[in-house]
């Protein structure tokens, strides 16, 4: 996601990643070929509005059933027509779950998601959903999320978010420019590239592992932060744990548990280096690492545990 410099992106030629553009002449007019088409881009749309995948699944299949009965010759643009029609279910699913969110025991993090080569769909292989982002977009309003998600992650320009809204284009101008400041000012830190990031993630790891406090501390920023999410159905501290040899006392404490047989297995989340720790074959926990350059020193920023059995039964 690119709009957190608070710059205005100028209206392009369509690109894959527009959800506006025209549609390729070589369309498949085959009602669910064209839904598949485009599942990708749709499906990535409503997780940055929704963070949960279990909820865009339900939007994907309340959408389709609107795609699958409507008239295609009234739809000038199936893209663009599925895209309204996602945006506006997934904020209606948003809206719907914020008193739940609101309520929820313990830090709420969003489902992890294999991003990178990692990924599914080409649409989903992007660095702009890590955690770090989806928490600053949970601060936003959902009108202001849906806003910004549409012209900073998709460039899709002032008339067609006014479309999808129901809101004067004047409205929407004021509503991305609200979301854009609320954004600039709780942005996360740049993070390093992939191949950087793995090697710092496999020595914490590995620090971590060995019961190594000192080797943990030193990869840890001053002030990094140890968010668990157990959602009440798992073991997880209910608040957030801040400071770097809190952090690493927490982590390498843990460490004396049992840990499963298989050992740790590295992948890519969110854009971000992360382990997952099956047991029987079911991942039972997900850590994801927030690497940033910090004075010069590639360190762990973040440590994202999550545990809630029903945002990792995808993994």
């Amino acid at each position: 996601m690119t709009g957190t410099g608070g710059h205005d992106r100028h209206e392009g030629a369509a690109g894959p990643d527009r959800l506006d553009g025209v549609a390729a002449a070589d369309a498949p007019a085959d009602p669910l070929a064209e839904f598949h088409r485009h599942r990708g881009l749709l499906f990535r749309l409503a997780y940055e509005i929704l963070g949960s995948v279990a909820d865009v699944e339900d939007v994907l299949q309340d959408s389709w059933l609107r795609w699958s009965a409507v008239d295609r010759d009234d739809v000038a643009n199936p893209r663009a027509y599925l895209a309204r029609t996602v945006t506006r279910q997934a904020l209606n699913r948003l809206r719907s779950t914020a008193r739940t969110r609101e309520t929820y025991p313990g830090p709420w993090l969003p489902e992890p998601l294999p991003t990178g080569e990692d990924a599914s769909d080409r649409a989903l292989r992007t660095d702009d959903m890590t955690v770090a982002m989806l928490l600053v977009l949970e601060t936003l309003s959902p009108d202001e999320r849906a806003v910004f998600v549409l012209r900073e992650a998709f460039d899709v320009d002032y008339d067609e978010i006014g479309r999808t809204l129901g809101r004067p284009v004047a409205t929407v101008r004021q509503i991305a420019h609200r979301a854009r400041e609320h954004v600039r000012a709780r942005r996360p830190r740049f993070t390093v590239p992939p191949d950087r990031a793995r090697r710092v993630a496999e020595a914490f790891v590995e620090a971590t592992l060995g019961g190594d406090i000192e080797g943990v501390a030193a990869l840890l920023a001053p002030d990094a932060v140890q968010l668990a999410d157990g959602g009440g159905k798992a073991s997880a501290a209910l608040r957030p744990i801040h400071g770097r040899d809190k952090v690493a006392r927490l982590l390498v404490g843990l460490t004396r548990w049992p840990l499963p047989a298989a050992g740790p297995e590295f992948g890519v989340l969110n854009g971000m280096p992360a382990v997952l720790l099956r047991e029987d074959g079911t991942v039972h926990t997900a850590i994801l690492l927030e690497i940033a350059e910090v004075d010069d020193a590639d360190l762990v920023t973040a440590v994202y545990a999550v545990r809630n059995p029903d945002k990792l039964a995808h993994l």
